[in-house]
């Protein structure tokens, strides 16, 4: 595999590219740069931002520079060239399918040319990697969805798509955490809140989902418990 590539980003950024595709040895190898990046302590190191296949390491520029930073994350890089398959967490999330909490379950099966039930069992079956986080707090960006499943976004996106919702757009899926617009196709809704500004997310970049089918009654007692009704 090629070398981590470093560059400045912005006046205050440092960006480590570890690959130019999408995929679990690229991603694996951010995540290790990551970790080791966090375990290091540099100096002047504000957070790290991991993405699909770069790492972005922000910095305070009263206590550090990019050339000394990039010095010190040069040898870091270098160790993480092997790859080698990360552990992480793998995160159950409760679904319900179809109806008032998945309204486009019917448009994905046509387009795919599958029943309902199919696109629900091939939606659950994969163990989804978490590549980054963004767009909205919390919100994971997936990957290994079954092709079968790729569905095209809306043409009108929404307005509002209830917290919770689980959509897929074009190759991807996800689940939205908290209330927004958006344009991907709606196929169910969770009944867990995932995003809460007084506590830590539920997940990472570089674990796992896991989608779980449930029933509707499932859905409203645990949307009781979460407190999400």
């Amino acid at each position: 595999m090629e070398a981590v590539q470093l560059f400045p980003e912005g006046d205050c950024g440092l960006l480590a590219v570890c690959g130019e595709r999408i995929d679990d040895r690229v991603g694996d190898r951010v995540t290790a740069l990551d970790v080791a990046i966090r375990a290091a302590r540099l100096p002047g190191v504000v957070e790290t931002v991991p993405a699909f296949a770069s790492l972005l390491v922000r910095y305070d520029p009263l206590l550090t520079d990019y050339d000394t930073l990039a010095a010190a994350v040069e040898p870091l890089a270098a160790r993480t060239r092997v790859h080698r398959r990360l552990g992480g967490r793998v995160v159950t999330i409760p679904v319900c399918y179809g109806g008032d909490y998945g309204p486009d379950l019917a448009f994905v099966a046509q387009h795919a040319g599958l029943t309902e039930g199919e696109v629900i069992r091939r939606h659950t079956a994969p163990r989804y990697r978490i590549y980054m986080l963004g767009f909205l707090p919390g919100f994971p960006y997936l990957g290994g969805l079954d092709p079968a499943l790729f569905t095209p976004r809306l043409q009108n996106p929404r307005t509002a798509i209830p917290a919770g919702s689980v959509g897929i757009g074009g190759q991807q899926t996800g689940v939205y955490p908290v209330a927004s617009p958006g344009g991907w196709q709606l196929i169910g809704r969770t009944p867990l809140r995932l995003f809460a500004p007084d506590r830590p997310l539920p997940y990472a970049a570089g674990d796992r989902i896991r989608f779980v089918p449930i029933t509707a009654a499932r859905f409203a007692e645990l949307a009781q418990k979460e407190g999400t009704v």
